[in-house]
């Protein structure tokens, strides 16, 4: 009987379909990423996060004077200021439909650019992660896994790694007023592993 079927051309169909159903699936879900971390060990700015918006870390402002604030986006300007990265804003991750845990902040750089910085993360790795700032609220639970594909966003490329230090560059022109979240984004699936809202520093 094996004989038999192994001759009959619908046989040799269903088993070409079922090996292309399996190939097509490996690569979609790939599974192995699920017990396959990666680790990401970049430099990050040296900032002290206790110091105000839109003053040098380390430098107290002079007796008797307020401390000044610094929108997101302002240039450096001549002076210490201009001399050392200040974070902007930060928060901290949520899970969404992964586990994840760690920080994140914006820094305004030495040259008046910015970057987001993340620091200490732990998340799931995955397909076609993506690394996003949006304008989206982050919401605890289901209902925040899918809202950041819905408003505007600046992608900042491929997630580097699923644990540890890594930092990405802002566009030039992001108005980091508006888009006040980060979301690692998974693509493939249209969904959020985990997010943070960005706060203003200070």
């Amino acid at each position: 009987m094996f004989r038999r079927l192994s001759r009959a051309p619908l046989t040799w169909v269903a088993v070409a379909v079922l090996g292309v159903g399996a190939a097509f699936g490996l690569y979609w879900f790939q599974p192995w990423k699920v017990v396959a971390d990666r680790q990401v060990h970049e430099r990050l700015s040296e900032v002290d996060d206790a110091a105000p918006t839109g003053t040098v870390a380390g430098t107290a402002p002079p007796a008797g004077t307020a401390t000044p604030t610094v929108p997101a986006g302002t240039p450096p300007t001549d002076g210490p200021t201009a001399t050392r990265p200040v974070v902007v804003s930060r928060g901290t991750f949520v899970s969404h439909e992964h586990d994840t845990s760690g920080t994140a902040r914006i820094v305004r750089t030495a040259d008046g650019g910015h970057r987001l910085e993340l620091v200490g993360l732990d998340t799931s790795n995955g397909p076609d992660l993506r690394v996003w700032l949006s304008d989206q609220p982050v919401r605890t639970g289901r209902a925040g896994w899918h809202v950041f594909d819905d408003g505007r966003r600046a992608e900042l490329g491929r997630l580097k790694g699923n644990r540890g230090d890594q930092a990405y560059a802002v566009p030039a022109g992001t108005d980091l007023a508006e888009l006040t979240s980060v979301t690692i984004w998974c693509q493939r699936f249209a969904v959020s592993f985990g997010a943070a809202s960005l706060v203003p520093a200070g």
